[in-house]
């Protein structure tokens, strides 16, 4: 597995940074706290999301950004992929999306694998065979954690490699073996005490002869439901005699009711009859009564009919002088309709022709209003050119005194904003330089510090050890005479920076003296363009004030015009309203002949309604005489049927239906009472019988039950002891693989060890079974490992790291990829002499299939060893990390081993 690409936005102290790793040893170089380690830890981020992190997803977001981005492109047996991680704060909150991809050989070609943090990082550690803890322990050595393997206890470390060699799985099937047997143990016991219950249970129900109890109730209830069937006979019996003397009782109810309703309907016609011929009395005097009426009306006609006009008492003679009335009637009212369209057509013109007139007396007035108005914006224009004309003086004024700001200096006009900006970039430049001075200084006067404390402390400044003896320690005289050097510089670049802001200053008015004249020209311009407009406006309000004031001259007149005209349609329409009131009396005068013609149509109409409605009174009185006569044939009928229906009544027979009646109902009632106990009684058996009956059903329910419990305690016992077995096994293989692993670690670890100390006064490492470490010294004498220097529990604790990747290599399912080796300043406790040896041990790495070294080291001799060399910087004023490539000066690591 290597690493290709790591791309960042907003992580930590890189802003943007895009890095693109290769086989071989890439060293990544910069000063300390520039960020070299955040890289190493975004790779570890990528693969394992917050599981990787020693703090929260909120630590990685650079400070002042709300969205985080990491990209990681990767390369494990032959398979390209791609995780994408996004991080973004919200309410006080971090969401993260995470997606894998593969990478496929067409250009952009991707097929998505996994969506979600927890599905990438468990997918990663399926495909890695280790978790973020396993890859830190195997892979990744990160700062200051170079010596964890050595300073862990032996049940630390022998943890730490049961679980890179998957032996931990081993330990973990065995728990849960255990658990399942004492799952199978519990359910057991459960099913057991279950079983003993359901044993009881049966012997207590067998000891009550359920069968013997069922028979007895059986035969009980027997007896009881042939006593209830004589019953219901009988029953049934006096149930029929009730029906039939109710049928014959109610037979001579119904002839005794209709009896009622013949006799009510002889007495309803007789009453009838009585009435109808009343009516045909009342008839009659109605008949003589009309007659009557008829004569007044005939000898009281005639006075109408003179004042009418009319000549004889009929309608014909009355529509004739009808039609001759409406016809002058029409006359009438078509001249009067006309004359009164005269007299109002007259009115309105004689109306709107004075408010004809009374408009224009006001569009005389608007006009005038309208001249003044004018001669009033005529004399604001003129006032307004004078006042430009004294603005335009002082403008002048003023642009004569910013043009001579420019005499004597050598800058014409235009030229002042590029000269600030140049002087603005040359003070950027300058304020630059202070401050990497500045950093400088600070770091140079930082490590006179350090290396103080060392010597005092009787160290080597290069590697912390005790500088007794050593050829390596060395004064501090160079790095104070950098201090001063810098500290000089330092205070030229500072007055350099002054020089420059002063002139600034001094090109900065002119600039504003160029945009003044600029303005004060351009507003000139436009106060002249103003005056000529305001001219041109004064002309033409004048011009147009003479125009109002003669046409409010021509509207008076035409108004005084207007009012004569009207005064002579008003005497007009005076002469019409008096000939329209004669034409009215007119009108009069014929609707009262109107009103004489119509008494006489009344009384003819009066006649003849009377002469009908006689003839309507006959009418009714024949079909009452008629009515009555059907009654009378109606009422013989009736009577005749009262007669059948006495004859019909039979008071014997229904005294003794009644008589059988009450006899049945006697019989009936005391039925009930006795059925009602027996059917009490077998309700009872029956109940009874089915407690039994369900008793022994849970009998042999129980005993069902017993037989499958007895089955299922018998397979629970043997897959207790199969638990058992298998739980004692994984426990034998654990032991039986971490014995052999020992072994072969132990092999591995020497060869290791005799590469990199084979010249040295140590012989062998020796592991044993519980993974504790002994070093042993060429005569023979045993060492703790911490006993050795820093510098070699470094070497130690790579060579053993060396090791177990062989194994794990050699040792899961044949050959696998192994990840990149990470090191993380691991030049920290070692002096010049071990760093070559730590460059052997790399080299040697590499040399069991380890494809890609990723280290973050200030030591020269690493970085002049590298492959690819990766330069952090650090910007002192943003606090932002960039990356960048350099070549390398040196032949590289491999070709160092070989020289």
């Amino acid at each position: 597995m290597r690493f290709d690409r790591i791309r960042l936005v907003n992580f930590k102290p890189y802003g943007d940074a895009d890095l693109r790793f290769t086989d071989g040893v890439t060293v990544i170089h910069g000063l300390n706290g520039s960020g070299k380690s955040s890289l190493l830890e975004a790779c570890f981020f990528a693969l394992y999301g917050s599981s990787a992190l020693d703090g929260t997803l909120d630590d990685v977001i650079t400070n002042g950004e709300e969205e985080t981005a990491v990209d990681l492109w990767f390369t494990h047996d032959g398979t390209a992929y791609h995780i994408e991680r996004r991080l973004k704060q919200y309410d006080g909150r971090v969401a993260h999306d995470c997606t894998l991809e593969t990478v496929g050989s067409g250009d952009g070609d991707t097929a998505a694998l996994r969506d979600g943090a927890r599905e990438v990082r468990a997918f990663v550690t399926e495909l890695l065979r280790m978790d973020a803890e396993a890859f830190v322990n195997c892979a990744y050595v990160r700062q200051g954690e170079v010596n964890a393997l050595i300073n862990a206890t032996a049940a630390q470390r022998q943890d730490i490699i049961d679980d890179l060699l998957q032996l931990g799985t081993l330990e973990e099937y065995r728990d849960r073996a255990g658990e399942a047997r004492l799952g199978v143990e519990d359910v057991l016991n459960a099913k057991q005490a279950v079983l003993d219950e359901k044993e009881r249970q049966i012997a207590e129900r067998e000891e009550r002869d359920l069968h013997g109890k069922l028979n007895g109730l059986e035969s009980d209830l027997a007896e009881v439901e042939s006593t209830i069937e004589r019953y219901e006979t009988q029953k049934r019996k006096a149930e029929r005699t009730r029906e039939e003397a109710a049928a014959t009782l109610a037979e001579s109810e119904q002839n005794r009711e209709e009896l009622a309703t013949v006799e009510a309907d002889i007495e309803e016609i007789t009453e009838r009859i009585r009435e109808a011929e009343r009516e045909r009395d009342e008839l009659r005097t109605k008949i003589r009564e009309a007659r009557e009426r008829i004569e007044d009306r005939r000898s009281s006609i005639d006075e109408p009919m003179a004042d009418a006009g009319v000549e004889a008492a009929t309608m014909e003679a009355v529509a004739a002088r009808r039609e001759e009335l409406d016809a002058a009637e029409a006359d009438l009212r078509e001249e009067l309709s006309d004359v009164r369209v005269r007299a109002e057509g007259l009115r309105n013109q004689a109306t709107n022709l004075a408010a004809k007139a009374d408009d224009l007396d006001g569009t005389a007035e608007q006009a005038a209003e309208r001249a003044k108005r004018l001669e009033s914006e005529a004399e604001t224009a003129e006032a307004a050119v004078e006042e430009g004309e004294s603005s335009i003086e002082e403008l002048q004024e003023e642009a004569a005194d910013l043009t001579e700001r420019f005499d004597g200096i050598d800058l014409d006009r235009g030229e002042a904003a590029d000269r600030y900006e140049r002087l603005s970039e040359d003070r950027m430049e300058a304020r630059e330089r202070i401050a990497e001075l500045e950093a400088e200084r600070k770091n140079a006067k930082e490590r006179v510090h350090e290396v103080k404390a060392l010597l005092d402390a009787g160290k080597c400044p290069e590697c912390g050890q005790s500088v007794e003896g050593s050829p390596h320690a060395h004064g501090i005289e160079e790095d104070e005479e950098r201090v001063v050097t810098l500290e000089a510089e330092l205070s030229d670049a500072r007055e350099e920076a002054t020089a420059i802001g002063e002139r600034i200053e001094t090109v900065r008015e002119l600039v504003e003296a160029e945009k003044r004249l600029a303005e004060v020209e351009s507003r000139i311009e436009t106060i002249e363009s103003r005056m000529a407009e305001k001219r041109g406006l004064a002309e033409k309000k004048r011009a147009a004030a003479e125009e109002e004031r003669a046409d409010a001259q021509e509207a008076a007149e035409r108004a005084e015009e207007t009012r004569e005209v009207a005064r002579k349609k008003r005497e007009e329409a005076r002469d019409a309203a008096e000939e329209e009131r004669s034409i009215t009396e007119r009108l009069a005068d014929l609707e009262t002949v109107q009103g004489h013609v119509d008494a006489v149509e009344t009384a003819i109409t009066a006649i003849a309604d009377a002469e009908e409605r006689i003839e309507r009174l006959r009418e009714r009185r024949e079909s009452v005489r008629e009515l009555n006569d059907e009654r009378r044939e109606r009422l013989a009928d009736r009577r005749e049927r009262r007669d059948e229906l006495r004859e019909a009544v039979d008071e014997e027979a229904v005294k003794r239906a009644e008589r059988e009646k009450r006899k049945a109902e006697e019989y009936l009632e005391k039925v009930e009472s006795a059925l009602a106990v027996r059917e009490t009684r077998r309700t009872e058996l029956q109940n009874a019988i089915g407690s039994v009956t369900g008793e022994i059903e849970a009998l042999e329910s129980l005993r069902s039950e017993r037989e499958a419990l007895s089955e299922t305690v018998e397979r629970l016992e043997s897959l207790h002891g199969e638990a058992t077995d298998l739980e004692a096994a994984y426990g034998d293989l654990r032991a039986e693989l971490r014995q052999r692993n020992v072994a072969e670690l132990e092999r591995m670890l020497n060869e290791t060890f005799e590469l990199v100390y084979g010249n040295d006064a140590y012989s062998h490492i020796e592991l044993d079974g519980e993974y504790a470490l002994t070093v042993y010294q060429k005569d023979g004498e045993a060492l703790d490992p911490e006993q050795l220097s820093g510098g070699e529990r470094a070497l130690f604790n790579l060579s053993l790291r060396c090791a177990i990747y062989r194994l794990l290599v050699e040792g899961i399912d044949g050959a696998a990829p192994t990840p990149p080796l990470i090191l993380d300043e691991p030049t920290v406790f070692l002096d010049a002499g071990h760093v070559s040896r730590l460059v052997d041990l790399v080299e040697e790495m590499r040399g069991f299939g380890v494809r890609q070294i990723i280290i973050v080291s200030h030591d020269d001799e690493l970085v002049g060893a590298a492959d690819e060399l990766v330069v952090v910087d650090k910007d002192p004023r943003t606090n932002r990390s960039t990356v960048r490539r350099e070549e390398v000066g040196q032949p590289g690591i491999a070709a160092m081993v070989e020289r």
